[in-house]
């Protein structure tokens, strides 16, 4: 990274403010409880005024009165201008509510590997790193006589191991390998809720940018869809959108469902393994409901852009429906046989439309009767190239 990108993040990063903050302790320990422990995606600000208020005051008892004089509310609200909490109004509801942004995560995620470490497991991050390089190797092999002698070692592999378990003769993972390993799956599945978070943030961006792009769009309507119809492309065919819907897909399959918790279950039996992280016990819940959180989001902000295209069409058809309504007004005057009126709502239309300053012709409309020329060629007047030589009023400067 250069300096001059390390001191923009240092100035503009909200989780990069965060730890400077002078009560970051406060900020990532309240926070970081409710929304990234316990998992929480939205709660009232009753609610988390209440927890918070709990919080201040057994710190208070701590440390002083003084440690935090102002009330709940108040920090949650410089919190949320602070850019760490997300505040909102859900749909049929007039109670503001709270989420905590990515920020919040990235910055507890860094805090949390300063804390000293009594065991750090090398074995299964290079398994996992061997593993993916397999994989992709494999999975971009487009020589079909090349997969099938890949898929023949394997074969014969498993060939081999089935016939030592046969006989007695296989391997058990020792104590630490096991630690290794359950430590690199928590570590893992509580950064995918972190995730979920960002991916979710990721689509609001998306829908602020289209929202503004409406907003000062100048071209064709058709061009400003295929904009909006692209930009929600972009982000669902991106590979950050591609690996959420492989990723929820997962989630979604009985099955595979099935298969992790009777998985988790037995990991957790395992007396190497110590102490079960409580968080993980029902990881794949939390995942479900923090990847349906993100497709309701994504509905939800599908809706509100439709109706703010139906508005932005209703003003449009506003438009045409008086325009229409005035078209009718001179056809029924013509019907009966009064033209006196239109002609007389087309002068002043003339003389306020025809005239590049500003409407204001001093003469007659062409073809009008007039019972005296018009003033020519006097100072302060000129003549309008676009009403038939009629005289003009100087424009003011």
């Amino acid at each position: 990274m250069e300096y001059d990108e390390i001191d923009w993040l240092r100035r503009q990063d909200q989780a990069w403010r965060l730890l400077r903050a002078d009560h970051a302790p406060l900020v990532l320990r309240f926070l970081g409880q409710v929304f990234v422990d316990d998992n929480i995606r939205s709660i009232s600000g009753d609610q988390l005024a209440q927890r918070l208020d709990d919080t201040l005051f057994a710190l208070n008892e701590q440390y002083g009165e003084a440690t935090f004089p102002k009330n709940a509310r108040a920090y949650l609200g410089d919190w949320a201008d602070a850019g760490w909490l997300r505040r909102y109004y859900p749909p049929d509801s007039d109670e503001v509510h709270f989420d905590a942004t990515p920020a919040v995560e990235r910055a507890l995620a860094w805090v949390r590997t300063l804390q000293a470490r009594e065991f750090i497991g090398t074995e299964s991050r290079l398994n996992i790193a061997v593993d993916l390089l397999r994989q992709m190797a494999f999975g971009a092999e487009t020589d079909p006589d090349a997969r099938l002698e890949e898929l023949q070692r394997r074969r014969g592999e498993i060939d081999a191991e089935i016939a030592r378990v046969r006989v007695g003769d296989f391997t058990v993972l020792d104590d630490a390998a096991q630690r290794d390993r359950y430590q690199q799956f928590v570590a893992t599945a509580r950064s995918l809720l972190g995730d979920l978070r960002e991916v979710e943030e990721n689509f609001r961006a998306l829908d602020r940018r289209v929202r503004e792009r409406i907003a000062a769009w100048q071209g064709s309507k058709g061009e400003l869809l295929d904009e909006i119809v692209g930009g929600r492309h972009a982000i669902s065919g991106s590979d950050q959108g591609r690996s959420f819907d492989a990723f929820y897909d997962f989630l979604l399959s009985m099955r595979r469902q099935e298969e992790f918790t009777d998985l988790l279950e037995r990991v957790q039996t395992l007396d190497a393994v110590g102490q079960v992280d409580q968080r993980i016990t029902r990881v794949q819940h939390d995942w479900l409901n923090a990847a349906g959180r993100t497709q309701s989001t994504v509905r939800l902000l599908s809706e509100q852009l439709r109706r703010f295209l139906d508005d932005q069409a209703w003003l449009e058809n506003r438009r045409v429906m008086d325009v229409l309504r005035s078209i009718e007004a001179h056809a029924l005057i013509l019907r009966d046989g009064d033209t006196s009126a239109v002609k007389r709502r087309s002068t002043t239309r003339r003389s306020m439309s025809c005239c590049r300053w500003n409407g204001r012709c001093t003469g007659p409309a062409p073809g009008m009767p007039s019972t005296a020329s018009p003033p020519r060629n006097l100072p302060g007047r000129s003549t309008c190239p676009r009403c038939s030589n009629r005289s003009m009023s100087t424009p003011p400067a």
